[in-house]
């Protein structure tokens, strides 16, 4: 598991309604994807093989080797040729949002700019769960004086932030930067920030978002560490130094993800690695082949995805601002799909 909680904004809500019901299996053609022919197949291709190779089983392998023999002019051809397009669904209405690799200035060591620490896991929070909440965490003693420290930082919003993504890149003053992973937590649901000042009145729901969280905890400080300590749920994280500086962040599948070709999905649904048709409206529509290669917390259900969208402040703006409807449609070897819908039709 490489990121704890795509998709999950500190601002949003903690749970949602549940309108599941039995999931149904339509199998399509792909004169039913909306805008395939206008893809860039090839740029789908090159993210899928950096992944197939760890899919298991035997029909996965054999269209992993196919998919290893192709060239960009034949991508769109093997796909057509090797995969049958498959509608999952359950009731609940498609939702589509966006994720990034944040990047945060700190230090290796402690000083008094850089004085919030970045923890490895500790390996008691392994074997009790839950472990020490966030709040006791920070004011008590229990990693003081361990060497968990991977690095210190500035700010404590961003440090929050940089938990609920999961992963980021910690950037050194003298250039360069850490790179680093999930690693643990302490066991503690998470809970939202932006709900809690909702019900403090301090906002009303429609004035949330990320920056307005931040710049009031900035403006409160005393008031603002005590507010994001509401939070129990703590994240730690590893370093991470086999990942080149140019390549994405690390998700389920424990390789690099690529910026809006990779995509964060339930695996209850859809296999790991497997490629993934959407269909999504609103801010910046995509009609794209994207590839299943993350999983989070809050994604759950067949029609519900995190879009990754890369690295850097850009990509945490672009990540914030979509939450959009539309379609999910995974892409299955044919055997397995018709498979499928036999199942449902039982």
């Amino acid at each position: 598991m490489a990121l704890l909680l795509p998709g999950t904004a500190p601002w949003a809500q903690d749970t949602e309604p549940d309108l599941a019901e039995a999931p149904t299996v339509s199998v399509l053609d792909f004169d039913d994807l909306s805008g395939w022919a206008a893809d860039d197949h090839a740029a789908a291709l090159a993210t899928f093989t950096a992944t197939c190779g760890d899919m298991r089983a035997p029909d996965w392998i054999a269209v992993c080797n196919m998919a290893k023999t192709q060239t960009p002019d034949s991508a769109r051809t093997f796909f057509e040729l090797f995969f049958t397009p498959v509608l999952i669904q359950d009731g609940t209405p498609a939702l589509f949002t966006g994720y990034y690799e944040p990047e945060i200035e700190g230090a290796r060591q402690r000083s008094a700019r850089y004085r919030y620490p970045v923890y490895r896991m500790p390996p008691e929070a392994l074997e009790i769960r839950p472990w020490l909440s966030r709040a006791q965490i920070e004011q008590g003693d229990a990693l003081s004086g361990r060497g968990l420290e991977i690095a210190w930082v500035d700010d404590p919003v961003a440090l929050m932030f940089l938990q609920i993504q999961g992963s980021g890149r910690i950037l050194l003053r003298d250039g360069s930067h850490i790179r680093i992973g999930y690693g643990g937590d302490n066991g503690h649901p998470y809970a939202s920030i932006g709900q809690e000042m909702v019900r403090r009145g301090i906002y009303n729901a429609h004035q949330v978002s990320a920056k307005v969280i931040g710049n009031w905890v900035r403006r409160n400080p005393a008031q603002g560490a005590e507010l994001l300590r509401h939070n129990p749920s703590y994240v730690f994280f590893r370093e991470i130094r086999d990942v080149s500086p140019e390549a994405g962040p690390k998700g389920a599948m424990n390789r690099s993800l690529t910026a809006m070709r990779s995509l964060a999905i339930d695996p209850a649904y859809v296999p790991l690695g497997a490629p993934v048709w959407i269909e999504k409206t609103g801010f910046r529509g995509l009609r794209r082949l994207m590839v299943a290669q993350d999983t989070g917390s809050a994604i759950k259900g067949p029609q519900r995805a995190d879009v990754f969208v890369g690295s850097g402040p850009g990509a945490g703006k672009l990540a914030a601002r979509i939450k959009d409807e539309g379609r999910l449609v995974v892409l299955l070897p044919i055997q397995r799909a018709y498979a499928m819908l036999v199942e449902d039709n039982i």
